[in-house]
């Protein structure tokens, strides 16, 4: 039979991280794959960055990003431009990443063209369909519209089955994210990042808490918890320096500026590029998140995770150890950074964990099932 044309649909950048190692997996293999990649943009400059790193170069690009607009307008956009896309190209499968709306609009347009699906990183649930909002029930729409499930953990592959996915087309593959989190790792050791001097001088001989915060179900009070919470903690501790790369919403922007804006022990910094944030994760003593890839990568570099969020998809780090749930409640978030800012035992008893999420060869694993699935066909 004829090579099948994958079409690998790419919206964030935290898609384009998972992805990248599946494109450059199916582009060295051209003898048994005819790779498409499409950008829809849901994302800009920050999805551009890691295509740049990874040397991808979309086939399509949709463009959607556009100022202000809203969920359903990004969904109706981006199936029509997807839907486009598939006519025109053709493809035997379309893979789509998580949990995004590109993802789910991915899929549905390819269904609605009756196009394969496969879903990378399938299986995830937190069993809220508000939390998080809108990517619980986007991954779980495309769940039921896919037809080839890579689940990364063992726990994701049960959670398919109990939905009575056909277990013939459920494949374990592990997480692709920490392909490319070793591949930058290993490229930024050679050929470290660019950084402010002023930065680097502010975490000389401390320990670093990086923080990530951006998910909407904590707009409000809840993101005035976090940010009094990390202003206090850097009172409390002078050995110690917060390093915040800010999202660009200005719901996340104006409470954090407000806040934390001015402390000496806390660096406010522009949203990093995957290598220079990969560096600084690697150099940080604790991450402090609400998101969802962080939770995966920060342990495959031995690093304790504190996820500012009430449930998550990812039970996994926390079931062995390598990540603790503290939501956005001010008395958790003191407490626990406290405790691992004091204790070395207590981070080298999480660190020591081995990473439940992947060992770095998921983008083999799932080329190797989609080249059984049509060689099957």
């Amino acid at each position: 039979m004829l090579k099948p044309k994958i079409l690998i649909v790419i919206g964030t950048r935290p898609e384009a991280i998972k992805m990248a190692p599946i494109v450059l997996e199916l582009q060295s293999r051209s003898d048994e794959f005819r790779p498409i990649v499409c950008a829809t943009a849901q994302h800009r400059e920050m999805l551009d960055q890691v295509l740049q790193l990874f040397g991808i170069t979309p086939d399509y690009d949709l463009n959607l990003m556009k100022p202000g607009q809203t969920l359903a307008m990004v969904t109706s956009r981006a199936i029509e431009g997807l839907d486009r896309v598939l006519i025109e190209a053709q493809p035997d499968l379309t893979l789509v990443q998580g949990d995004t709306t590109s993802a789910m609009c991915g899929a549905l347009a390819s269904h609605y063209r009756q196009v394969l699906v496969g879903h990378v990183e399938a299986g995830l649930r937190t069993g809220n369909k508000y939390a998080p909002f809108p990517e619980e029930m986007n991954r779980r729409l495309i769940g039921r519209l896919a037809d080839l499930h890579f689940p990364p953990t063992t726990h994701a592959r049960d959670i398919l089955l109990r939905e009575h996915t056909d277990p013939g087309m459920v494949f374990l593959t592990g997480n692709t994210v920490i392909d490319a989190l070793l591949w930058v790792r290993d490229h930024v050791e050679k050929s470290p990042p660019q950084f402010p001097q002023s930065l680097l001088d502010s975490m000389k001989g401390k320990q670093v808490v990086l923080v990530t915060g951006h998910r909407r179900e904590s707009f409000g009070d809840g993101f005035e918890d976090l940010c009094r919470a990390i202003r206090d903690l850097a009172d409390q501790h002078e050995d110690a320096q917060f390093v915040y790369p800010m999202h660009l919403n200005p719901n996340v922007r104006e409470p954090v500026n407000r806040v934390l804006a001015g402390h000496e022990r806390i660096s406010l910094i522009e949203p990093l590029s995957y290598e220079p944030f990969v560096w600084l994760m690697n150099r940080s003593t604790i991450v402090l998140t609400d998101s969802g890839g962080v939770q995966e990568e920060a342990p495959s570099l031995g690093k304790p995770v504190l996820v500012m969020r009430e449930t998550t998809e990812r039970p996994e780090g926390v079931d062995a150890g390598n990540a603790r749930l503290v939501g956005t409640n001010y008395d958790k978030i003191v407490q626990h950074v406290s405790l691992l800012l004091r204790e070395p035992s207590e981070r080298n008893k999480m660190a020591a964990v081995n990473n439940p999420y992947g060992d770095g060869t998921a983008s083999k694993r799932i080329a190797d099932s989609i080249a059984e699935y049509f060689e099957s066909v």
